[in-house]
């Protein structure tokens, strides 16, 4: 057991039946912005508003609330529908796999949250071939760790050793200012997330939770918030809208 699975025993996730995420072990709660470069395209993350996070508490999974980010039982009166329709497939029997020269690319299309990090630069599924190049490889390593649904992962070609950034614990609610509209929850550093029905998810660093109540792949996000124009009210648009 490593020492982020060992800070995590007390952490976890739970997704209610047709209600909200319930959060255990008072995790960090913070809004992360995409923030764009030079030519609009997303490059990096900014850490916004911290919110105080009581042992316990609940995350709208619904899209309605109006005290969002948090439950307020909005889900009883829209009748949301959360059922959930993800595989339990573990993610590496998912991927398709890009052989590039000194990195594998491990691609999971369903995971996609639509956070746009695998383009700036040339897009990933090209560079990966470029990867004896220092550069190509620089930014191949940078566009698939920055991507937060984990959809984008790395192996490095001769060891087979998992290229992937250290990440606190934590739920990011997500903001994507270059699209103008509110994305998924963010969820960093292996916190184990548990079915309604008390089956685990597989454990991974980096996944991104659905909260517009949209997305065809529940829990997880599939980018339905951008095609939706999801807004949570919790920063002011400051760019083009969709």
């Amino acid at each position: 057991m490593d020492k982020s699975d060992t800070n995590n025993l007390n952490m976890h996730i739970v997704v209610s039946k047709n209600g909200p995420y319930r959060v255990s072990g008072r995790i960090p709660l913070q809004i992360q912005e995409i923030v764009s470069n030079k030519d609009g395209m997303s490059w990096d993350w900014k850490t916004g508003q911290t919110f105080e996070t009581p042992n316990e508490y609940l995350l709208c999974r619904c899209g309605q609330s109006g005290n969002k980010p948090f439950c307020d039982n909005s889900h009883l009166k829209y009748k949301f529908d959360g059922l959930e329709t993800a595989s339990r497939i573990p993610y590496a029997r998912q991927t398709k796999n890009y052989e590039g020269s000194t990195l594998i690319l491990n691609d999971n299309e369903k995971l996609c949250a639509f956070a746009r990090f695998c383009d700036p630069g040339g897009k990933i599924w090209g560079l990966i071939e470029r990867t004896d190049i220092p550069q190509a490889r620089d930014l191949v390593i940078r566009e698939a760790t920055h991507c937060p649904s984990g959809r984008l992962t790395l192996h490095d070609r001769k060891t087979n050793e998992e290229i992937e950034e250290h990440r606190e614990t934590s739920i990011g609610i997500v903001e994507d200012l270059p699209l103008g509209c509110s994305g998924p929850l963010w969820v960093q550093g292996k916190i184990p997330i548990e079915s309604e029905d008390g089956k685990a998810y597989e454990p991974r660093n980096r996944v991104t939770l659905c909260r517009c109540g949209a997305s065809d792949n529940k829990p997880f996000c599939n980018g339905s918030h951008a095609s939706m124009r999801f807004h949570d009210g919790l920063f002011q648009r400051k760019t083009r809208p969709l």
